[in-house]
């Protein structure tokens, strides 16, 4: 469209999340509603050129300081993210030649007001393009673009091999997964009525209401999401409600379950059962109501409790607790890629404590033979295995009874699921 400029639009996005701390998820689907007038490609371009900016950044700058006698610390932070999304765009996008994208970001510092740094932002990215098949990268934090305390994290883990399987496995493409309600439709006149649409819809051999869609433009477009007939939900996420024994005529809280997709996967299971969908912030709730509001949802009720504060009322009332607990987010970067960015040692070890804290409370509100099932959407051992251990060590009522630890790989993200049962 005339007079519209993706490149920029693109630099003013990265500013926000790399420079001035917006959450990406949540601030680039902003940008795309803003700009939902644009052609489907154009969205596609502007989505993977902020996304991957943001993810591949550390690389980037590595590459920008092999070549620049100014390091990227030392830039302006228009200048640095003009120079990121150019070696991004060089490294990993064909749409135009090199020589034209050198050309559009020299345009784009000029546009802006750094006309006296145009020559330098065209030379280093000519050098860069120049030397491009040439570059290597030889340490893992460098090749994925992953910070080297994380890295040294899970070789500790996992050793280098499942370390580099688990980094590779973020950088792959990830089709979108949603979960059809299966009181209303089937996967199989769900994809149907997508694939007359122009969406391609891939069922999930696994999971018994999972199924992949792409080729689409925007959910909101889409009248079977309006209509409640499926959910975005990660196949991972999914997989809670099957592994905790979610049944018809159960009882079920959610005590941290904002925006509610796993809550009201569990209101499909219990039928005339009735779910509690509980969160911290009068936000979070109004997220999960307006989601019970779209899916018609009736047996599932949204309440605000901090679930660290014990409810008298609700011990050992529920057949089933869901504790999807918040943790550090490494499981999901490829949702979140600034995630990386964002978490420090310091902050896995609070999460860790608040994790603890929260699964000592809410343990409590299951029934006798009743099912505790704890979640996360992280890889690290600390939140999972360990915190899981720690418990059963202060819990000997509860016993393990299943535990998976999943990776990123094209079909899901990074998660933790481990279901105990108190005897």
């Amino acid at each position: 469209m005339a007079g519209i400029n993706l490149r920029e639009i693109a630099m003013e996005t990265v500013i926000e999340i790399l420079e001035n701390g917006q959450f990406s998820h949540i601030y680039l689907k902003a940008v795309l509603d803003k700009y939902g007038y644009l052609e489907k490609n154009e969205r596609a371009f502007l989505n993977r050129l902020v996304n991957g900016t943001v993810e591949r950044k550390l690389q980037l700058d590595y590459i920008i300081d092999s070549f620049s006698k100014t390091k990227v610390k030392k830039m302006k932070p228009l200048i640095r993210t003009i120079m990121r999304m150019g070696v991004y765009e060089i490294y990993y996008m064909d749409a135009v030649p090199d020589s034209a994208t050198c050309n559009e970001y020299v345009k784009l510092a000029k546009k802006r007001g750094f006309a006296g740094l145009s020559g330098f932002v065209n030379g280093v990215l000519r050098n860069i393009a120049r030397e491009k098949s040439h570059m290597e990268f030889k340490e893992l934090w460098t090749k994925y673009s992953m910070p080297q305390w994380i890295v040294d994290k899970w070789m500790a883990d996992y050793g280098k091999e499942q370390t580099e399987e688990i980094l590779k496995g973020f950088l792959e493409p990830e089709e979108l997964c949603i979960r059809v309600n299966l009181n209303k439709i089937s996967r199989k006149d769900l994809a149907e009525r997508l694939k007359k649409q122009g969406i391609s819809v891939r069922i999930c051999d696994t999971v018994e209401s999972a199924c992949y869609i792409s080729d689409y433009d925007s959910l909101a477009a889409i009248p079977e999401f309006s209509e409640g007939l499926f959910y975005v939900q990660d196949y991972s996420s999914q997989l809670v409600s099957y592994m905790a024994g979610v049944a018809a005529g159960q009882q079920v809280v959610d005590v941290c379950a904002a925006p509610g997709g796993k809550a009201l996967h569990c209101g499909e299971l219990v039928k005339d059962g009735t779910v509690i969908a509980r969160d911290l912030t009068e936000q979070k709730v109004a997220l999960i109501q307006e989601n019970i509001n779209r899916t018609g949802a009736t047996n599932v009720t949204a309440q605000q409790w901090d679930a660290t504060v014990l409810d008298e009322d609700s011990i050992r009332r529920y057949d089933t607790v869901i504790a999807d607990l918040p943790c550090s987010g490494l499981g999901i970067i490829r949702k979140k890629p600034d995630i990386k960015y964002n978490q420090t040692e310091d902050s896995l070890a609070e999460l860790t404590k608040l994790q603890g804290q929260i699964l000592d409370t809410v343990c409590q509100y299951v029934k006798d033979g009743g099912t505790l099932c704890y979640s996360t959407c992280t890889i690290n051992k600390d939140e999972n295995e360990n915190q899981v251990e720690a418990f059963l060590k202060a819990h000997p009522e509860f016993e393990k009874k299943e535990m998976q630890q999943l990776f990123p790989n094209k079909e899901h993200d990074g998660f933790f699921i481990c279901v105990m049962k108190k005897n």
